[in-house]
């Protein structure tokens, strides 16, 4: 097999091309045969979210783990992280989520999580992908052995249930108004769900917790996800957020593995901004397991700053959600994630999980007694700048870009930082740099972008 195909989150790529039935045939036939172990009947929960393609891709895995053995249950369209806890939850022996995340509608992807809940090693991945290479055929069991397939209900409520209960004990007391008793009465919340995986379920939450909740991008039709709505696109959020003067606005991408924020103002508060203000309540409550927060390299040096002045560590991974948790794990942090709204809580879940990292924000917020702009805007961004340059085969060799890349990162000397990185889930190569001089920063990123144009020109 010369072809690798995971990349930083699953297999991901343009559905019917690169995410054919056949593929996801011998996906479903690989990773059965990997995680088949016991004597029993080993079983797999498959969710997805609201991709036409996703239909195609569910009954092509479907064909192939009963072709395997393997029982299989099917949630439809759920959120990742509830997946993940399901996987956990109904002692399957292996989690599959059918997305391509925040990507448009056209793409998807295949996502993988083990028994115990988590996402898969890279020595596990390498197992499966050696036998996607492979003949199979005489590795399928005989008819009296084979799977069988069925749908599982009431999956929503107790995903709901999971998340609610994630939230601090004494959280109920602090709700104010109608004397419910419940933590968001009085708030007025506008969620956006991407018309994704999340469509059902956050709002559902957020009500039953007690807000008058307003929505868009709850209205999938297979074509919409992530179109114009959701944590990649936030106008639509930060318009509906001024239109009906609410106290918060939520975006979840399309999958609901990561939050944005807009606070009452119409601002955007990304994942750094998040995990502050987490993070220092975490820290005045005794909850951080260890003095620090784990993100990767894109994470705002201003974000790094802020935590040393509060006495905590940024301790810093490469890209993607998967190696934040393996850091986590390593060292016994509890929090980490990502600037682009993937936030980790351990203490709740294996992966990355939009809502409960919402519910989280709005518990220190009702702790804090303070506006959204308040509580999420604990520090000054430094100037950064990202930009990608596409290419259509492979990504060329980093030597040939090298001297303007080292050009730039003497330019910037220690106020500032420089990355530049294949994409893990696309044919580009990102471009970031950030420092106290913007127009410093905008011109080594140029310059760096203008030479990997003409090397894949």
């Amino acid at each position: 097999m010369t072809r690798s195909f995971f990349g930083t989150d699953g297999i991901r790529g343009r559905a019917n091309t690169v995410i054919t039935p056949d593929l996801a045939l011998k996906v479903g036939q690989a990773a059965g045969l990997v995680f088949r172990r016991g004597d029993y009947r080993n079983r797999v929960v498959i969710g997805k979210d609201t991709r036409l393609s996703g239909y195609m891709i569910e009954t092509a895995l479907v064909a192939g783990f009963t072709s395997v053995g393997m029982d299989v249950l099917l949630l439809g369209p759920m959120p990742t992280p509830a997946v993940a806890m399901l996987t956990r939850s109904m002692r399957c022996d292996l989690g599959v989520m059918i997305s391509a995340s925040h990507n448009l509608y056209e793409d998807n992807g295949i996502k993988l999580f083990g028994p115990n809940a988590y996402k898969l090693s890279d020595d596990v991945e390498r197992e499966i992908e050696a036998l996607l290479g492979a003949d199979l055929g005489l590795r399928l069991v005989p008819p009296e052995r084979m799977g069988r397939a069925k749908r599982i209900e009431g999956v929503h409520a107790r995903y709901i249930e999971f998340a609610k209960r994630t939230l601090p004990q004494n959280f109920a007391a602090k709700g104010a108004g109608n004397g419910t008793g419940l933590g968001l009465d009085g708030m007025r919340i506008v969620v956006d769900c991407a018309n994704g995986a999340g469509y059902r379920v956050a709002p559902e939450a957020l009500w039953e917790l007690g807000a008058e909740v307003i929505t868009i991008g709850v209205d999938p039709d297979g074509f919409n996800i992530n179109r114009d709505v959701g944590s990649t696109a936030p106008a639509a959020l930060i318009a509906k957020v001024h239109e009906t003067r609410a106290d918060i606005g939520i975006a979840l991408d399309g999958d609901a593995d990561r939050v944005i924020i807009v606070d009452e103002k119409g601002q955007v508060v990304d994942g750094d901004q998040l995990m502050a203000a987490i993070a220092t309540q975490w820290k005045e409550d005794g909850q951080l397991s260890r003095p620090g927060v784990v993100a990767t390299v894109m994470s705002n040096l201003g974000f790094e700053r802020y935590l040393g002045g509060i006495g905590l560590e940024l301790a810093r991974t490469s890209v993607g959600d998967r190696y934040v948790l393996e850091r986590m794990r390593a060292d016994g942090y509890n929090l980490g994630g990502e600037q682009s709204g993937h936030v980790i809580m351990s203490d709740h879940g294996t992966t990355g999980d939009g809502l409960i990292a919402a519910l989280q924000l709005l518990a220190v917020v009702r702790r804090r007694n303070k506006p959204v702009s308040e509580v999420c805007h604990l520090f000054e961004p430094l100037p950064q700048v990202l930009k990608n340059v596409r290419f259509a085969k492979s990504a060329p060799s980093a030597d040939i870009v090298s001297p303007v890349v080292e050009r730039a990162r003497e330019r910037l000397g220690k106020s500032g930082r420089l990355l530049v990185r294949p994409s893990g889930t696309e044919p580009v190569i990102r471009v970031m740099g950030e420092g106290d001089d913007r127009a410093l920063v905008h011109e080594v990123v140029d310059d760096i972008v203008a030479a990997l144009s003409k090397a894949v020109a």
